[in-house]
């Protein structure tokens, strides 16, 4: 089970899939990468990613979160 933290609030969540999920079965992502139009990608977990905007830009990725 691998875990990443999310670019704006720092909480580590889980990342689904690889080799370790092999093993334990699996379970649900806590997160995921959003790619936006100007290029920039950030590694957002799921309570911030609701957070956002409804078109959100990589810039909108700073202040949102818990």
């Amino acid at each position: 089970m691998a875990k990443q933290r999310c670019d704006e609030c720092g909480e580590r969540v889980r990342v689904a899939g690889g080799i370790g999920d092999m093993w334990t079965g699996g379970g649900p992502s806590g997160g995921m990468t959003l790619e936006f139009a100007d290029g920039s990608e950030h590694f957002l977990c799921f309570d911030c990613i609701e957070d956002l905007p409804e078109e959100p830009s990589g810039d909108d990725v700073a202040g949102v979160g818990p």
